[in-house]
């Protein structure tokens, strides 16, 4: 089951991927992260969906990692006393707090952190920017705007309030319940939606406590402010292009994609881009050729992965999508501009130890053209700093901790097996070489680049670098 991508995907399961037999033809199909959208669906099929995963992970003896995507705030208005309403570019428009079904005139919108932020002049989105309002006066509980773009507005559609940062936390109730579900399971990553501010990744870290990752999604433009402190805090980051389209111009993605895969990057946190990427798929067996630019545009960026939403949960097609989605990643993996994209695009080593040896083993395994580089790891950390390096050679990575395995799934260019723990140096080599081996990295007469810490089980402290010939 050795991957040849080293540019991760990751499926979203759904009505159209809820059975064993599909869950794992998705699996084969080249999906090596599992999405569990807890904006749909009931504890209960979520936990037939995880546990379903876990016995693929069993059966093929290849570590798999989910991810547990919270809902977030939602903020909507509430109904139409025909269900509808039709509003006219320059009519006038209230927003409040009362209960009582809108009309053409106004519409209720119980939200009182919406009016406590909002200013006159600014603009309220109605149905994923659909319709566009603008703040003529505000108070607490009401908004008189007026309608920029008009349109029919119907019952509990969304809303945003773009430029604002809304002072409400990032995680509900609902999130709250659905963590404790996500964690009790056993979820190796926690998505935290309607990310503003570091203080919202702070508050979720402080929940998890270290009992899975945490990926930051960045679907606010208010974040993108503080990205560099959001990056920090987080395990992982997610680039939500669909919501961040709706409050930004679609000029403005493509950039702000390129620039938050490049500070993840240059942090060593994994990052995912999300959203879109294979739409048509949903209804068509094939993408068009615009979709299949935008996930190659991904891998040449060196997102860690690339994810698919509907297109997976209750698409068509689900199955095909993902070859297709591995198929766009292997063209680009083999052009002959990509890796010299990867190597300019590149941060340089912290001034530590462990990251000079990392950075060593990328250029000795380029130098003696390795077959790949063994890490062992106990947290983590000497993986995330190999994959940080975007080598030529695979990553193999050893760990005896089954959870450390199942979270670096997402890392680039990573492939992770869960092994013993070693009682000297040389019984750890001999079993990089037997992996790497029995894995399908390497044959008789080849060389692997092995990077380790001693002593053994102190996370952090890679410093060993050895070259190993496989007998």
């Amino acid at each position: 089951m050795r991957r040849i991508c080293a540019t991760k995907i990751v499926a979203t399961l759904g009505p159209a991927t809820s059975d064993a037999k599909t869950i794992e033809a998705v699996f084969k199909a080249g999906a090596d992260v599992f999405r569990l959208n807890f904006s749909h669906g009931a504890h209960e099929g979520h936990r037939e969906r995880y546990d379903l995963l876990r016995a693929l992970e069993k059966k093929t003896g290849r570590p798999i990692a989910i991810l547990a995507d919270l809902q977030g705030p939602k903020l909507r208005v509430g109904t139409f006393k025909d269900g509808k309403a039709t509003l006219a570019a320059g009519a006038i428009f209230r927003f409040d707090m009362d209960a009582a079904p809108g009309d053409e005139t106004r519409a209720p919108l119980r939200h009182p952190e919406i009016f406590a932020a909002l200013k006159p002049g600014q603009h309220l989105l109605v149905d994923d920017g659909k319709l566009r309002l603008e703040a003529l006066e505000t108070a607490s509980d009401r908004a008189i705007c007026k309608v920029i773009v008009g349109g029919t507005i119907s019952d509990r559609k969304g809303v945003n309030v773009p430029g604002t940062v809304l002072p409400i936390s990032a995680l509900t109730e609902k999130d709250r319940r659905d963590l404790d579900f996500a964690l009790e399971l056993g979820c190796d990553w926690i998505a935290l939606s309607f990310v503003q501010r570091p203080e919202d990744m702070a508050e979720a870290k402080k929940l998890v406590q270290g009992r899975a990752g945490v990926c930051a999604k960045l679907e606010k433009p208010s974040a993108i402010d503080r990205l560099e402190e959001i990056i920090e805090l987080s395990d992982a980051v997610m680039v939500a292009r669909g919501d961040l389209g709706v409050e930004m111009m679609p000029e403005d993605v493509p950039a702000l994609q390129k620039r938050i895969v490049r500070a993840a990057r240059r942090q060593g946190r994994p990052v995912i881009v999300a959203t879109q990427m294979l739409e048509s798929m949903i209804h068509t067996p094939t993408p068009t050729r615009a979709e299949a630019s935008d996930v190659a545009t991904a891998v040449y960026d060196g997102a860690d992965a690339v994810m698919l939403s509907a297109e997976t949960a209750s698409g068509q097609y689900p199955v095909e999508a993902v070859s297709i989605m591995e198929r766009i990643i292997l063209r680009v993996e083999s052009d002959p501009l990509y890796r010299p994209i990867m190597d300019a695009d590149h941060s340089a080593p912290e001034a530590t130890a462990s990251d000079a040896i990392t950075a060593a083993a990328a250029q000795v395994a380029r130098t003696i053209k390795a077959a790949a580089i063994v890490t062992f790891t106990t947290s983590g950390s000497t993986a995330l700093r190999a994959a940080r390096e975007r080598p030529e050679a695979p990553i193999l990575c050893l760990t005896q901790n089954e959870r450390t395995a199942r979270r670096l799934v997402l890392c680039w260019g990573t492939h992770t097996h869960v092994s013993e723990e070693f009682a000297s140096f040389t019984k750890m080599v001999d079993k990089a070489c037997e992996v790497a081996k029995a894995e399908g990295f390497a044959e008789s007469g080849d060389t692997i680049a092995i990077t380790a810490g001693v002593p053994f089980g102190t996370p952090g402290a890679t410093n060993i670098l050895r070259i190993a010939w496989i007998r």
